[in-house]
């Protein structure tokens, strides 16, 4: 049984001036980033990397103390303002045994990834409490333009988010719920269940996505969540996009929005085509935030500050 959520600790917003790190605790560094970086300068930031940035072991963007010393380096960084992942892949889960959770709770700052980030994100703020950010990494921002950079930056400097109103939302069940947003990536998710970093189910509301599952596999990993409990504790359920090798919506997406809807309570709102995903549309989400999803408008509310 999971423990009770903490405490929420929000980190501070992000300032002109600032310092933000680029760190990969995943999986190797294959794409150019120095465009991406001077978008970030040029938005007044002030963009900080480990020289071995593109590093690599096998699958791995170093070995994992290295990995995990850059990360803890950050936090421990009193300079450093913000932490943003320069990609995904694998590797973020095999750090969490070591993570230092103290260190993190007590220097709280923005962090910010998607993908294979999703064990970092949901794992550091199940253990402290801390909001973190699920959201665009460097690389991915680099393939869909610096417009994405632009929005995800007025975000990160907003104590509280604008309420999200969804052009094509899919209102798969009415209704409304209210809880605390947790998810990201559908698989990295479920191989965070009966670990200890696992993050408590109840009375959330669950994001979710994935790339290249085609339905049968996402089907195995939804009855996997229901058939552990997991689903009859969320209070709501916004599923994004579940993409191929070709970042395209899959053919037979509806069938995902079908078995979602067979998997959870009648009186558990679900939303579909909500953009988070792999590809071009992936809002800026607070993990661990107090949101309100109002079907009858079509908005996701956010009901706290989640930046101070």
């Amino acid at each position: 049984m999971n423990a009770a959520p903490l405490k929420t600790i929000i980190p501070p917003a992000l300032r002109r001036g600032d310092h933000v790190a680029l760190i990969a605790p995943s999986g190797p560094l294959n794409a150019d980033i120095n465009i991406g970086m001077q978008w970030l300068r040029d938005a007044g930031l002030r963009v900080v990397c480990a020289a071995d940035i593109r590093r690599r072991h096998n699958y791995l963007a170093g070995v994992d103390s290295r990995r995990l010393q850059e990360l803890h380096g950050c936090f421990s960084d009193t300079n450093i303002k913000a932490v943003m992942a320069v990609r995904g892949g694998f590797g973020s889960a095999r750090l969490l045994p070591f993570v230092d959770f103290e260190l993190i709770a007590e220097n709280p700052k923005i962090l910010l990834g998607f993908s294979d980030l999703t064990a970092l994100l949901n794992a550091i703020t199940f253990k402290t409490g801390l909001i973190t950010w699920h959201g665009p990494m460097l690389s991915t921002i680099m393939r869909v333009g610096r417009p994405a950079l632009d929005s995800s930056l007025v975000v990160l400097g907003t104590c509280r988010p604008s309420p999200l109103k969804v052009k094509g939302l899919e209102i798969i069940r009415p209704g409304q719920a209210a809880g605390r947003l947790m998810g990201g990536n559908l698989t990295t998710l479920v191989h965070l269940l009966a670990t200890p970093y696992e993050p408590n189910w109840q009375q959330t509301i669950l994001f979710i996505e994935d790339i290249n599952e085609p339905p049968y596999r996402v089907d195995r990993l939804l009855t996997h969540l229901q058939q552990a409990g997991r689903l009859e504790q969320v209070a709501g359920v916004i599923v994004g996009g579940f993409l191929n090798s070709d970042l395209r919506t899959l053919a037979d997406i509806e069938l995902i929005w079908q078995r979602v809807l067979e998997l959870t309570g009648e009186g558990v709102p679900v939303w579909a085509n909500f953009p988070v995903s792999h590809g071009i549309d992936n809002v800026m989400l607070p993990v661990g935030a107090s949101v309100l999803m109002d079907s009858g408008a079509g908005v996701l509310r956010f009901q706290e500050d989640c930046l101070t």
